[in-house]
């Protein structure tokens, strides 16, 4: 039995909780180096890529080794694609719309306003044309991509002063994940900022931006936002499940063995499935100390969700205009949530709306 078959009986946990690999074929050592867009300090969101990194190593008996490098050290934050495109590392860790510039396309292998939840999303990159439709785009970069995780339905940022309506956001300077949603609230009257995790806190603390959103309470907490601003909104609407994801470089990956090609898809599938399990686990503790330390956790309204989902088809229409690219994998998206959205009605948001009103 080869690697790969006991790979799949066995299972990569196995594997790794053996604290052993299966015996190692004769082949050549692989060193890479991953440049992350997250700081170290965030351990679930850059951790999923020392996890990664850590199977890579286990299954390969050491063979493989990938180190990975945070935010900053290698190359900028948003610099990573570049450096994976042109060769100068292998690959990095980071969130597509991050690279929504290049083409608005990217943000779909991520997340974008009013879009998949995480499960969702999972299904359509695995069992619907996801996968498929966004390594398509990636190939015109030199890169394919792979599952490095997801953060769940994120929380919907941090204010210095209420939002009690759409007139609130008029002037705002808020922080936002990507430039997708940056035009969204553009529409709103906001007026959005793009800066690495890793300076926001200052950014907030210091008074040059007003709002800021990051991921969710677990994240959030470590990164202090509770200390200079009091209000805590839900849901972020921009990110209901977004995708992080390992990019490749396409001339790295075609030069490694069948074997380590198999090593790098299943490493990766146990770094997502890790990923969005952590923010499961931890966010619930997080948020009820944040609340404890007076934090002011509260919904949007309904008229700043409505006016949101207007501004946000209205971007979609304005994509759909100038990238084909968009527009060919929107279509292919949007059609796979309606769906989605009806099998859950069904199931899932029934049983979650009943068991949210129970005491347990």
């Amino acid at each position: 039995m080869d690697r790969r078959s006991i790979i799949k009986n066995a299972g990569i946990a196995g594997v790794l909780a053996a604290g052993a690999a299966p015996a190692v074929h004769a082949q050549a050592a692989v060193r890479w180096r991953l440049a992350s867009s997250f700081p170290k300090s965030l351990d679930t969101i850059f951790g999923a890529a020392e996890v990664f990194s850590k199977a890579v190593k286990a299954m390969s008996g050491g063979k493989f080794e990938i180190s990975v490098h945070a935010g900053g050290e290698l190359m900028p934050p948003f610099g990573v694609v570049d450096g994976v495109q042109n060769g100068t590392v292998e690959m990095t860790h980071t969130v597509p719309y991050y690279f929504y510039g290049k083409n608005p396309a990217f943000a779909l292998g991520s997340a974008v306003p009013f879009g998949l939840n995480a499960r969702q999303m999972t299904a359509w990159m695995m069992h619907g044309n996801g996968r498929k439709l966004m390594n398509e785009l990636y190939a015109g970069y030199n890169m394919v991509s792979f599952a490095g995780g997801n953060t769940g339905t994120q929380m919907g940022g941090w204010y210095r002063k209420e939002i009690k309506g759409v007139a609130d956001f008029k002037g705002l300077k808020m922080r936002m994940g990507g430039a997708l949603v940056g035009e969204v609230v553009q529409k709103l009257g906001a007026v959005p900022q793009s800066i690495p995790g890793g300076e926001v806190y200052q950014a907030l603390e210091k008074g040059t931006i007003d709002a800021a959103e990051w991921v969710g309470p677990y994240d959030d907490q470590k990164l202090g936002f509770n200390k200079v601003a009091p209000f805590y909104y839900y849901p972020g609407w921009w990110e209901g499940g977004p995708e992080v994801d390992f990019f490749v470089n396409q001339k790295a990956f075609d030069a490694l063995s069948a074997e380590n090609k198999a090593i790098i898809e299943a490493a990766s599938q146990f770094a997502a499935t890790d990923m969005l399990a952590k923010y499961d686990a931890f966010n619930p503790k997080a948020l009820k100390q944040l609340v404890a330390a007076k934090t002011k956790v509260l919904p949007f309204s309904q008229q700043v969700l409505d006016a949101s989902f207007k501004a946000a088809m209205e971007v979609f229409a304005e994509n759909d205009a100038k990238s084909p690219e968009w527009k060919k994998i929107y279509a292919d998206l949007r059609g796979f949530q309606r769906d989605q959205v009806l099998w859950f009605r069904f199931a899932e948001s029934r049983f979650d709306s009943f068991m949210a009103q129970q005491k347990l």
